[in-house]
C-alpha cells in the first residue's frame, strides 16, 4: 500500500511515518526541509521525499502524487511562534485538505482513497452536535478570535464533513481528534471513543503522539478498523 503523508517532518507527522513504514507500507512525504529528516529516511528504498510546499504545488503535480497512492494521512499544523500562529497561510490545513481532496478527485480512480486527518478535541463534531458546557463555549468562541490555527482545524474538518461527506465514491474520511498530546518513545494501551468523554478545555486527557501515529496507521491498514470510524471523528486517549 502507498501512503502519502503531509505534515511528515512534525512532531506527530514523523512518528506516523515510522508506524507506517513498520507496518510495510511505502511512504511519500512532502517537506519543505529535507535536509531536517532523519538519516535512516533517506536511505529507506520505502520511502520517497518530495521537497516542496504542499500549498504551492500545482493541480497537475499534486494529482500526479496521489495517483497511486491507497491513503493521505495529514498531520499539518501551524508552527507555535508568532510568524506561524498569525502570518500566512492563515488555512495551511484546510487549503492543503481541499487541494488534496480535489487533486485525489481528479484522478477517477476506481477504488476510494483513504484520508486521515489529525485534528483536535477543541474540535466539536457536529454530525453529532456533541453538547459542551457554556463556559468551553465561552473559551471556544475566543480561540476562533484570538487564534486562526483553532478555526483552521475547525474548517479543514468541516469541509471533510460537508463537502466530501458520506457518500463520495473516490473519498473515504477520519478526522482524528487527539487530547493533549505528550511525548512517549513507546506505542502503549489507549482508547478510541466517538466523542470527548472530558472538557479539552477544563479537564483535559492526553495522549502520546506515537499513540495517535499508530492509531491513524492503524487506520490506513486495517480495513476493520477504518469501517468502524469511516465519517466519523474519533476522539483518542492515552490509557
Amino acid at each position: 500500500m502507498t501512503v502519502l503523508v503531509v505534515g511528515a517532518s512534525g512532531a506527530t507527522g514523523s512518528l506516523l511515518v515510522d508506524q507506517l513504514l513498520i507496518k510495510k507500507n511505502k511512504v511519500k512525504v512532502i517537506v519543505r526541509s529535507p535536509e531536517k529528516l532523519p538519516e535512516s529516511w533517506k536511505t529507506n528504498d520505502d520511502l520517497q521525499i518530495i521537497t516542496a510546499s504542499i500549498l504551492e504545488l500545482s493541480d497537475a503535480e499534486m494529482s500526479q502524487i496521489v495517483s497511486d497512492c491507497h491513503a493521505v494521512a495529514s498531520c499539518l499544523g501551524h508552527n507555535m511562534t508568532l510568524k506561524g500562529v498569525y502570518g500566512k497561510p492563515r488555512r495551511l490545513v484546510t487549503d492543503a485538505t481541499r487541494r488534496l481532496c480535489n487533486a485525489i478527485d481528479s484522478n477517477n480512480l476506481q477504488r476510494p482513497t483513504k484520508f486521515v486527518l489529525m485534528n483536535t478535541t477543541g474540535n466539536r463534531n457536529r454530525d453529532l452536535n456533541e453538547p459542551i458546557s457554556l463556559a468551553q463555549k465561552c473559551v471556544v468562541g475566543l480561540l476562533r478570535l484570538l487564534l486562526p490555527p483553532h478555526v483552521d482545524n475547525e474548517k479543514a474538518a468541516d469541509y471533510l464533513r460537508t463537502q466530501i461527506g458520506q457518500n463520495s465514491n473516490s473519498i473515504e474520511w477520519v478526522a482524528v481528534r487527539p487530547d493533549g498530546l505528550i511525548n512517549n518513545e513507546e506505542v502503549t494501551d489507549y482508547e478510541i471513543y466517538p466523542s470527548p468523554t472530558r472538557s479539552a478545555i477544563f479537564n483535559a486527557g492526553k495522549v502520546s503522539r506515537i499513540n495517535v501515529g499508530h492509531f491513524m496507521a492503524s487506520l490506513i491498514n486495517d480495513d476493520n478498523l477504518w469501517a468502524r470510524w469511516k465519517g466519523q471523528m474519533p476522539v483518542i486517549y492515552s490509557k
